[in-house]
């Protein structure tokens, strides 16, 4: 069985399976033979421009594996019969630290801070403080639950949002109810039709005076001049580890736009989502060779 994985310790954790023959394919370098010959594609972390013409390549292909809980690059272009399976649960430990970290960055002025301590400026003053404050998560999934065992040091009330209603979740048709309460409002939904857009005008002016918004899902569910015109306010702040477009070009407003915390994409990018990418990567090899029914298996919206 060809299996191609997009780095080498990839190929290390696999290499003693039997009758495998794993090859690196990072997607930067020109199409290698041998791609009617894959059975396994594990697609690297930024997707490829090439993936319509890899998959139309890859007749044998019955897994697609990425290492990311998002998949839809791959959807609309996913051959009938091949099973798609995410990274659920991979990246939850980095992100929801990161959005810990980014709501704290943002509430205490660290940017700020750093600048002033750049130009050597004693810039004493009083800031926000996570403590006492409201936190609503959307898209309490995985990684929202790991955001929420993050918090519960912080002295928080968490409010938890999903697309539809549970025992101790709000409904998505919910938010505008919700949105007025919170302090800091993260962002962790998948990017479907259902998110795109989400977050337009009409929520931004919902969220409170002084309110935090934090961006770890996908750019595409905020709409970015609507955003930008509520930054320019003073309305509100935010903190984007995604953004639409991204990579953000440079010159783009965003970059200098007042509240604003950008990071590059980086939330899930730690040592701990690649340990956790590699026993995944493993398990489901495992699986697929056995017979036995695989993990994150994708069958509707997401």
């Amino acid at each position: 069985m060809k299996i191609w994985v997009p780095f080498k310790a990839a190929v290390d954790v696999l290499r003693d399976l039997p009758d495998v023959e794993c090859a690196v394919y990072d997607g930067t370098e020109p199409l290698p033979d041998g791609a009617d010959e894959v059975e396994v594609w594990v697609p690297p972390l930024i997707p490829t421009e090439r993936i319509p013409e890899l998959l139309a390549r890859m007749s044998r292909l019955r897994l697609l594996q990425t290492v990311t809980a998002g998949v839809d690059a791959y959807r609309p272009h996913l051959p009938e019969g091949v099973v798609l399976c995410n990274a659920r649960g991979v990246h939850d430990a980095g992100t929801a630290e990161w959005a810990v970290g980014a709501m704290i960055a943002v509430l205490r002025e660290f940017p700020g801070f750093t600048v002033a301590q750049r130009e050597g400026e004693w810039t004493y003053h009083h800031t926000a403080a996570l403590a006492d404050s409201t936190v609503l998560i959307v898209g309490y999934g995985s990684i929202g639950q790991a955001l929420e065992r993050r918090l519960e040091g912080f002295e928080v009330d968490v409010v938890r949002v999903a697309r539809t209603a549970r025992d101790g979740v709000h409904g998505q048709d919910e938010l505008p109810g919700l949105l007025p309460r919170a302090d800091v409002v993260v962002l962790l939904v998948p990017s479907t039709p259902s998110t795109t857009g989400l977050v337009d005008a009409g929520f931004l002016a919902a969220m409170k005076d002084g309110a935090v918004l934090v961006n770890a899902a996908r750019g595409g569910v905020v709409d970015t001049g609507a955003l930008l015109a509520e930054l320019r306010g003073g309305r509100i702040l935010a903190a984007l580890d995604v953004t639409d477009p991204e990579p953000l070009p440079a010159g783009h407003p965003l970059w200098t736009a007042p509240g604003v915390f950008l990071t590059p994409h980086v939330a899930g990018s730690s040592p701990a989502s690649a340990r956790r990418m590699l026993k995944l990567l493993r398990s489901q090899l495992l699986r697929h060779l056995a017979g036995e029914p695989l993990k994150n298996v994708i069958t509707g919206p997401y």
